[in-house]
């Protein structure tokens, strides 16, 4: 049993992280100050298993506090909509440099075992060379990316100066319950919900554009092991399905499943979005031991399914999924 300090835990990832460590019987504190994260997220828990601190990661003496005697800490605080960094450059970046200095400094001086950091695919920006891997440059297209660059530096720093050992994360685009329908970001959390309510999600550009979607349970597994792999210290891994799949084609999909026709409504394209995105895992898999289990369907359908009881709709999802 280990205990670990969750920063950002109310949130989409943070929150199933949390679910999934208490199912293992190791204890959890969570860190948040709520601005994106819901207390609903994290409020069911015994106070055994886990502590809810709210605080800024910003506020290094709160951390430090929050952070004394655990043995892992995930790092997944900050401000992670390309949108509004475009819109708010000073605020997004502001807290990937001060928020990650902090957790590293009490990390070094608390003797925390390993950090571990959720980075983005972002830190690739607009690259067209498909699939993307950790060799590559990263050239951030928007401030979101270079907040996360700047976060991955750091924390490789501090694994070179100090020998805090630390491990990167570039979480591809991660879906599933609990992401909010209202965030940016989360695209297939809209679609479904919108879906949902017979109503057409929104499209951003042609459609054309294209992702590499991974479901939030493979993402937990790759922290879990990421936490512990041997020779992973320093590093920067791709968390992804190492598949893609096209905005329209993410529409007919849902359809599909849900045995009715779905048809976007088309908006002008957003400042800042990157064309398309597709993993090179092999790193992943050698080193940490990481394989993509759960396939863009069953992801899609085990999705549909919480949102469709979470909205409180009478969609019904066909029982053969």
């Amino acid at each position: 049993m280990a205990k670990y300090l969750v920063t950002g835990g109310a949130g989409f990832i943070g929150s199933n992280l949390v679910e999934a460590l208490v199912k293992t019987g190791d204890k959890v504190i969570v860190y948040d100050d709520f601005s994106s994260g819901s207390k609903k997220n994290v409020q069911d828990y015994k106070q055994t298993e886990v502590k809810v601190v709210e605080g800024d990661v910003c506020d290094e003496k709160a951390l430090r506090k929050a952070m004394r005697g655990c043995d892992f800490v995930l790092h997944l605080a900050g401000r992670s909509s390309v949108d509004a960094s475009v819109k708010d450059p000073e605020g997004t970046l502001g807290v990937a440099f001060q928020g990650t200095l902090n957790t590293l400094i009490a990390a070094r001086d608390l003797k925390v075992k390993r950090v571990i950091y959720a980075s983005s695919c972002a830190v690739y920006g607009e690259s067209p060379v498909l699939p993307k891997e950790e060799t590559m440059l990263p050239v951030p297209y928007n401030p979101y990316g270079a907040g996360c660059l700047l976060s991955e530096e750091l924390a490789r720093v501090f694994y070179t100066t100090y020998r805090l050992e630390t491990v990167s994360l570039r979480i591809f685009n991660a879906y599933g319950p609990r992401q909010n329908p209202d965030a940016d970001h989360g695209v297939i959390a809209r679609f479904c919900a919108s879906a949902l309510k017979d109503e057409s999600p929104i499209v951003y550009g042609d459609g054309k554009q294209s992702r590499d979607f991974v479901y939030i349970t493979d993402v937990i597994e790759a922290f879990r092991l990421a936490c512990t792999a041997p020779k992973a210290e320093g590093e920067v891994f791709n968390i992804a399905s190492g598949s893609r799949m096209s905005v329209i084609g993410l529409i007919t999909f849902l359809g599909q499943l849900l045995e009715k026709e779905v048809t976007g409504d088309y908006k002008d394209a957003r400042s800042a979005d990157v064309r398309h995105s597709l993993a090179e895992t092999v790193k992943a898999q050698e080193v940490l031991g990481y394989r993509p289990r759960v396939s863009l369907g069953e992801g899609l359908a085990r999705s549909l399914a919480w949102y469709r009881k979470n909205l409180g709709k009478v969609v019904k999802v066909p029982k053969k999924y």
